[in-house]
């Protein structure tokens, strides 16, 4: 799978100079330089290899609580340091949280950043994709292998709750994305194979062959709101698949596709769902020309047993009607996102794909083997936006994909043109799609994108999901948009916060990884969302120092002291628990 690539603001370095030089690992010193009037409180616990592992709040007189004005609500971006990983003395990776209540006089302001204070180059990542009431805020380190658990109960302070190291997790390496239970405990997707070369024992005692870190195959990690690894799970069958469309360097004993990205939940079905997207060490330095490195396949799982997932189907997904010239471009290559619906008269889950720009349906993820079917290009929403030299959608870094929590929209980041776009490559976007009648349709659904007219135009069919809004999000650098978050949140008459299904607005994050050639502007915007689905982009959530729309992270000063730029990459909606009825 080709990355997509335009300028590059800083040149791809082999992994292993990503992983030896760029994560330094607990011990090394660090020195936090505060602004003037910052409150510093940290917190740490000893990880299970026996050293200390901290972490730092750097509290602005912004954070106070100010009792004239409104409950705040934040957004928490978890951001890492924009120097080379090979520099000599890294600055912290942080979490930054970012006042996101509207009509708040410090609307977009960083009031705190949480350093990272033991461990540096971790590349931070994704985060849970929605945040309830009570729970932990379970973090990434793609390349450091390592999962950060927050305590955000008291935002705007946050505390570490936990941490698990790449010892751990034995079996499975890159963490990317997490689920949250009911109980509190999290789903993590691993993407990469185990530590060491060769097989490797689950908590079950199941045995899988791996070729080694960020390889193949990956797993299901369920971690504790602690920390602590309640069970490594395989993602991989125990048969082989065909290893022509499962290519795995070096090869296997048993070929696989399982390199799990995304993952979402059903717990009242009993269903987990994942994307195979990529054997993430063969994209650096550049992608292989073999295109089934970018993986076809999406996985659902049998969670009756929360400690011993069951993989029940492996699906790989249809091509489309598209002929492109290189393979790595055809429609279902990549599948970086997945995304559940959530109602309970709903059963049907959507997957996009980042080398392919398209989006996937199946109506029933508890069948034996769910049937999915093409349901739209991001083509499509690159017509609305230019009608005339439309950017093309093959290799356009399909990203972020989620349903509404009323099931009545999806929302789709998508990091830029296709590498044969006519003109304006270099702007992303966020689009909605309103899916009710599709969903409406259950096991009758008949959309399906099969014709080379409907690439650009929709499906045919009645029930084909309709392209409510494109919003553009233009990004010069080598990257652009990649990863959102809906906010979940309404202030209520009594003051406090309460949950709510119908989303009106979200926040994007204008950065990839740069380790491949694909970085971004730094960017953290918000998306105002009507009540029909319609986006605009909110201009009050601007810089303080620029005073520009959207919150830049390349700037030189943050609350921790005088570090330079940063580059952001999961966000959150987040309120402090006593604060959210």
């Amino acid at each position: 799978m080709p990355i997509p690539v335009k300028r590059h603001r800083t040149a791809a370095v082999p992994l292993a100079v990503v992983l030896l030089a760029g994560v330094v690992s607990a011990g090394t010193e660090f020195t936090a330089t505060a602004e003037p009037g910052i409150v510093t409180v940290s917190s740490s616990l000893v990880g299970s290899d026996g050293k200390s592992y901290a972490v730092t709040n750097h509290l602005t007189p912004e954070s106070r609580t100010d009792s004239r004005g409104p409950k705040r609500e934040w957004l928490l971006v978890w951001a890492g340091d924009a120097a080379p990983a090979q520099e000599a003395k890294p600055d912290p990776d942080f979490l930054a949280v970012v006042d996101a209540t509207p009509h708040s006089r410090h609307y977009g302001k960083v009031v705190n950043t949480v350093t990272i204070d033991s461990a540096f180059g971790n590349e931070p990542h994704h985060m849970q994709y929605m945040w309830h009431k009570g729970q932990r805020v379970y973090a990434g380190g793609l390349l450091s292998d390592t999962t950060y658990v927050f305590d955000v109960s008291k935002l705007p302070e946050v505390k570490l709750a936990g941490v698990t190291l790449p010892a751990d997790t034995p079996c499975g390496s890159a963490p990317d994305a997490y689920w949250v239970l009911k109980d509190g405990t999290a789903y993590a997707s691993y993407m990469g194979g185990p530590d060491v070369t060769g097989p490797c024992r689950y908590t079950n005692g199941e045995v899988r062959d791996g070729n080694g870190f960020a390889g193949s195959p990956g797993e299901i990690v369920h971690i504790g709101p602690d920390g602590k690894v309640l069970a490594e799970m395989p993602a991989a069958s125990r048969e082989s698949e065909d290893p022509k469309v499962c290519p795995n360097i070096p090869a296997l004993p048993r070929a696989t596709c399982a390199n799990p990205h995304g993952i979402q939940v059903r717990e009242d079905l009993g269903r987990a769902i994942t994307s195979d997207f990529a054997e993430v060490r063969n994209l650096i330095p550049h992608p292989p020309t073999d295109p089934y490195i970018g993986r076809d396949t999406v996985r659902t799982f049998d969670i009756s047993n929360r400690s011993d997932a069951k993989l029940v189907s492996t699906s790989r997904l249809p091509d489309g009607p598209r002929q492109e010239p290189d393979a790595r471009w055809e429609e279902p290559r990549a599948v970086m996102e997945v995304t559940v619906t959530n109602q309970r008269r709903n059963k049907g889950a959507f997957a996009g794909t980042m080398g392919g720009g398209a989006v996937y349906y199946t109506p029933d993820i508890t069948a034996a083997n769910p049937r999915w079917r093409q349901v739209f290009d991001d083509a499509a929403a690159f017509r609305k936006l230019f009608p005339v030299n439309t950017p093309t959608s093959e290799s356009d870094g399909g990203s972020w994909l989620q349903v509404s929590p009323d099931d009545r929209f999806l929302f789709h980041i998508v990091l830029q043109g296709g590498p044969r776009s006519p003109r304006e490559r270099e702007t992303g976007m966020v689009y909605v799609l309103d899916i009710q009648q599709l969903l409406a349709a259950g096991g009758n659904a008949r959309c399906t994108i099969d014709e080379i007219g409907e690439v650009t135009r929709g499906g045919r069919e009645p029930d084909c999901p309709k392209l409510v809004d494109a919003l553009p999000i233009r990004d010069t650098t080598s990257g652009g948009p990649h990863w959102g978050a809906l906010d979940n949140f309404r202030l209520g008459s009594d003051g406090k916060y309460h949950e709510t299904s119908q989303v009106r607005r979200l926040a994007t994050a204008n950065y990839f990884v740069s380790a491949v050639g694909a970085d971004g502007d730094h960017r953290v915007c918000m998306i105002d969302v009507s009540h029909r689905g319609t986006l605009s982009l909110d201009r009050s959530f601007g810089d303080q120092h620029s005073r520009t729309p959207c919150v830049d992270f390349d700037r030189a000063r943050w609350p921790h002291g005088a570090k330079g730029g940063a580059k952001p990459h999961g966000v959150l909606f987040a309120v402090a628990d006593a604060d959210v009825r």
